[in-house]
């Protein structure tokens, strides 16, 4: 008679005997993959994929998100255990392997084709029309809340995916000192452009750079605060943006997040380069928590009620890097 732990390892043995289910769980182990992105990496038909993530998910091996049409899948190990034991057997006896060679290098042009798709080439080729695109936020309060968390002027702070520089321009006017990061030319342009249209109104400065968030171009401590407007929908890991503001912000310092709830706006996604449907507020704070910031606030706002089309309530989210003292 076969006891339950020796049921348990059958399922294992079984589910990890197949190799397009080993090909499938290495490449989740590396990045979050949607249906479609892993039917071109393996050149397998929706189908077969499908069915080998629904034996995956089963066995609970696969965690998924769902945004707009997509589901995104990644892979979730038990922190101990036969599964994370009998996966780090397969995954080793997969080194050097030709097939696993190969499922990389497609996985790395499919993710080149996402960034083209959706990252730097969709604002590179916006740009020129971004400032109008962007009054579909209907975000001037939001922004105005954003600037109500840095207080005096004289501060230097960093505007993270600044675009056509709509914010870094408002905190140089106000006195800030500014470096714009963005990983857009094209959006630099435009936000040169409008900084040499109202520069002399400004009593702070603004600096642009080429920058992406997931690895900003600045030092350790080097700023006072962090501001990310409107960002973290369109980047592919915004934990780990957040992780990289809290690196660049001194101690004592703030980072400041603008963005939109949970919603499902599908079109957003197609005309404005979302990846993400909005976020929960437990997330944020979990993503904020972990980069060692401490949520000083925490505030929802709904779309205002002219605004040109239906959109999603958006949130402003106000961290601390603790003191030196604290830390």
């Amino acid at each position: 008679m076969t006891t339950p732990a020796g049921e348990a390892l059958q399922k294992v043995f079984k589910t990890l005997a197949d190799p397009t289910r080993l090909r499938i769980l290495r490449l989740l182990e590396q990045e979050e993959l949607i249906v479609g992105e892993l039917m071109t990496i393996l050149g397998m038909a929706q189908s077969r994929v499908s069915r080998h993530l629904a034996i995956l998910r089963e066995a609970g091996l696969l965690a998924d998100r769902r945004e707009g049409t997509f589901v995104a899948y990644r892979l979730v190990l038990p922190d101990s255990g036969p599964w994370r034991e009998a996966w780090a057997l397969a995954r080793g006896g997969l080194a050097g392997d030709p097939t696993a060679e190969r499922d990389d290098a497609m996985l790395r042009r499919t993710l080149a084709a996402r960034e083209a798709r959706t990252g730097r080439s969709f604002f590179d080729a916006v740009g020129p029309e971004w400032d109008a695109l962007r009054r579909v936020f209907g975000d001037d309060l939001l922004r105005a809340r954003a600037m109500s968390a840095l207080v005096p002027e004289g501060l230097e702070v960093a505007d993270i995916g600044t675009g056509t520089g709509v914010l870094a321009l408002e905190l140089a006017r106000l006195g800030l000192d500014v470096v714009g990061l963005d990983r857009s030319e094209a959006m630099l342009e435009g936000a040169r452009r409008n900084w040499e249209a109202m520069r002399r109104e400004a009593s702070g400065r603004l600096e642009l750079r080429i920058g992406d968030a997931h690895a900003l171009p600045l030092d350790d401590a080097s700023v006072d605060a962090a501001f990310a407007h409107m960002v973290l929908h369109s980047l592919a890991e915004p934990e780990r943006a957040i992780a990289e503001m809290a690196r660049i912000v001194r101690p004592g310092g703030r980072v400041v997040l603008v963005d939109f709830l949970p919603h499902e706006h599908a079109w957003m996604q197609s005309e404005l380069g979302l990846l993400w449907l909005g976020f929960p507020r437990e997330t944020v704070e979990d993503w904020l928590a972990a980069a060692g910031l401490q949520t000083l606030r925490f505030d929802e706002q709904e779309p205002e009620p002219d605004a040109k089309r239906d959109l999603p309530a958006s949130f402003v989210a106000v961290a601390r890097r603790p003191p030196a003292r604290d830390a």
